[in-house]
């Protein structure tokens, strides 16, 4: 079994469906969970704020 090209092909599967309440298409097939908003996981939105960029202030 090698590990380069051919293995590429056997990857078919969706991992990631798209999710109920986001919209996007990061819900986990098999862990039942969304990477996105967190949904199967909690009822509050997933948000983290370092995912927003920050806006630039200017330092002069």
């Amino acid at each position: 079994m090698s590990k380069g090209t051919p293995s590429m092909g056997k990857r078919q599967k969706n991992t990631h469906i798209v999710c109920r309440r986001c919209g996007r298409k990061s819900f986990h097939a098999r862990h039942k969970v969304c990477a996105s908003c967190g949904f199967g996981n909690s009822k509050r939105i997933r948000k983290y704020s370092w995912v927003t960029k920050k806006p630039k202030i200017p330092t002069h």
